[in-house]
């Protein structure tokens, strides 16, 4: 793959024999990141764990505390009694068998988050087929299946992200945008560190974290040390 001038000299500036402090290596990063728009910043996390096995799935959600610079939109699904609280939470769209309706006959996907009390995932759980293969299937262990729809509309506003393993043991997720700066970013990187941390599986052999990488949209990656995190 031919790469441009920019990305060129950037990778100039990669040492990719060296594994850098997560600090270091975000300062980096934004550094290399010249494109015109505003870039995000991607963490990249492969575990030492196979994910063909239930015992050892990673999955898990966690709010970022500076969040992630992007407008999240948000579709709640849930009984009526629970519409204005939804809506004064920052929903942006709240129903039930309408929504699904809409989902269904118009191909209608204008939201980034879906959000489902326990009493509607039955209804929910026929968009299936839609929402699964987009990662958008609400999940209790996400956070996202939930009694208290306002609350975990307010995480999402906030910048709660949601981690999984791919299937080639990779975690993929965003950590915010370059203009942050390396310290807000770094920030939110050890936060999403620590999370997957707490929700190594118990049937985990040998080393947990085989490599992390950090990248803007359109720069290089760089390395990043993972041995201070102690697995």
């Amino acid at each position: 793959m031919k790469h441009g001038k920019k990305y060129t000299d950037s990778a100039k500036a990669v040492d990719t024999a060296k594994l850098y402090d997560s600090a270091e290596a975000l300062e980096l990063v934004c550094s290399n990141a010249k494109a015109k728009f505003d870039e995000t910043i991607e963490a990249h996390i492969r575990l030492g764990v196979d994910s063909r096995h239930a015992d050892q799935q990673v999955r898990g959600a966690v709010v970022l505390p500076n969040g992630t610079g992007k407008n999240v939109r948000v579709i709640v699904f849930c009984k009526e009694d629970k519409y204005e609280a939804a809506k004064a939470a920052g929903a942006d769209y709240v129903g039930g068998a309408d929504l699904v309706e809409k989902i269904t006959k118009e191909n209608w996907m204008d939201f980034d988050v879906v959000i489902a009390s326990p009493d509607m995932m039955g209804l929910v759980g026929r968009l299936g087929k839609v929402l699964g293969p987009r990662g958008l299937m609400p999940n209790p262990k996400a956070g996202t299946v939930t009694p208290d729809v306002a609350k975990a509309v307010t995480e999402a506003k906030a910048g709660k992200i949601e981690y999984r393993l791919d299937k080639t043991n990779i975690i993929h997720c965003p950590i915010g945008k370059a203009s942050f700066g390396a310290e807000k970013l770094n920030e939110n990187f050890t936060t999403l560190m620590e999370a997957v941390v707490k929700a190594k599986p118990a049937a985990t052999k040998g080393a947990y974290f085989k490599s992390c990488t950090v990248t803007s949209t359109m720069g290089p990656g760089v390395a990043v040390a993972t041995a201070k995190y102690g697995v």
